[in-house]
């Protein structure tokens, strides 16, 4: 593959919603290289699953796809075969038969995850204040605030029902391990990548370093896009 013919497809998890991916696409389109981002309405994973399907039949030629967080799932449970590399992003990423939930609570987590249970409609939402304790610390207060207010929230449909044969059995896959995450610890981070024998770098960055740390995203799709099945 090459900057010239691999689409970069970004796909959000929850919390944090298509406009976190801003910087990285800015940062891609500026190296030639084509960038798209898919929209999950975070219902179901078999929702989510068919979302980015219809997203990648809007794409011509091989792709690159970049999961965040929850998103690792989704990308993981696609079998399109114009997917070439998978780039997850503080992924998680269940094998056959597990549940997200199960991959995100296999370790605990620290005093600073925030308790997350579905709200009346049936939807789970970050507390407001999570943004910046807990989900992007290291972000401005401007951008926390604006994360806080733009949140997409999940359902817990989307998290405990179990995922097929994952796409990266079957593809090169690399992985952005975030240090100083405090909603996906590092170390279920390191046992997903390490399983999925990724590529994987790691930086002492929050949960979400496409927000706060895009020049590092950036470059490890750059390095899926160059490295990835021809």
């Amino acid at each position: 593959m090459n900057a010239s013919t691999a689409t970069a497809v970004l796909v959000h998890g929850a919390w944090a919603g298509e406009a976190a991916w801003g910087k990285v696409a800015n940062i891609l389109h500026s190296e030639g290289i084509k960038t798209v981002t898919a929209h999950l309405p975070l219902s179901s994973l078999a929702d989510d699953a068919a979302a980015l399907e219809k997203a990648l039949e809007q794409v011509d030629g091989p792709v690159v796809l970049v999961g965040h967080a929850y998103a690792g799932a989704v990308i993981s449970a696609t079998q399109n075969s114009k997917v070439r590399a998978l780039v997850y992003v503080a992924g998680i990423a269940p094998d056959q038969g597990e549940t997200v939930a199960e991959v995100f609570n296999r370790y605990g987590h620290d005093a600073k995850t925030p308790e997350l249970a579905p709200d009346g409609q049936g939807w789970i939402r970050l507390p407001a204040d999570a943004f910046a304790t807990a989900f992007a610390q290291h972000a401005t207060a401007e951008e926390q605030q604006m994360l806080a207010a733009t949140q997409p929230p999940i359902s817990p449909a989307a998290i405990t029902v179990a995922a097929g044969a994952p796409l990266w059995k079957r593809v090169p896959s690399w992985y952005l391990l975030a240090e100083q995450d405090h909603m996906i610890p590092a170390q279920t981070q390191r046992f997903v990548a390490e399983r999925m024998q990724a590529h994987i770098v790691s930086y002492p960055v929050d949960h979400v370093p496409s927000v706060t740390a895009p020049a590092l995203v950036a470059n490890l799709i750059m390095d899926a896009i160059k490295h990835g099945k021809d």
